[in-house]
């Protein structure tokens, strides 16, 4: 299994950045995805997901800011991200779990390693 993110970078208060997730390795359409992020010194939290009942979360800080979505043809995973602040500077972890109860407790089964997103004010 794998999964690989890729799209970050360092951006100015106010920029946007997507980042993409390619999976592979295993049936991508049925699992739930989504994105965390750990910011230095700071636990892993959830960002969004997205479920194959179609159900979308997101964390109440970027609510209105960032867009999850999933090609399944295509079996990778989109983070938009808009009007990006200082605070969501984190390193971005893209996840999948077999169901939404896991990521409630912010458990995944699969985790990627990660791509940085520094936000400058």
């Amino acid at each position: 299994v794998q999964l690989v993110e890729s799209g970050g970078g360092s951006v100015q208060s106010g920029g946007s950045l997507t980042l993409s997730c390619a999976a592979s390795g295993y049936t991508y359409s049925r699992y739930c995805m989504a994105w965390f992020r750990q910011a230095p010194g700071k636990k892993r939290e959830g960002v969004a997901s997205i479920c194959t009942d179609g159900r979308i979360k997101y964390a109440d800080s970027v609510k209105g800011r960032f867009t999850i979505s999933s090609d399944s043809a295509k079996d990778t995973l989109y983070l938009q991200m808009n009007s990006l602040k200082p605070e969501d500077t984190a390193m971005y972890y893209c996840a999948a779990a077999p169901n939404s109860d896991y990521l409630l407790r912010g458990m995944y089964q699969y985790l990627g390693e990660g791509t940085q997103v520094t936000v400058s004010s």
